[in-house]
């Protein structure tokens, strides 16, 4: 199991929040996802090598993701 850690940019409200959430759990491999608009930030609990797919899928949505230091 992996937990990542994305800043999420473009999201404003918990409508963006619910979105995001509901997206991310939609692929197969993911466990948990918690999404702040506040803190910009999305964590993701899932299978290994799937990093890639849940970034294109939050950018698909229209927000810029940047990769947490």
């Amino acid at each position: 199991m992996n937990k990542i850690d994305l800043k999420v940019v473009g999201m404003v409200c918990n409508g963006c929040e619910t979105r995001v959430t509901k997206a991310l759990k939609n692929i197969k491999g993911v466990k948990k996802v918690k999404a702040s608009f506040k803190k910009e930030l999305v964590q993701v609990t899932c299978e290994d090598n799937i990093e890639d797919l849940i970034i294109k899928t939050i950018e698909d949505l229209g927000y810029e993701v940047k990769k947490e230091a």
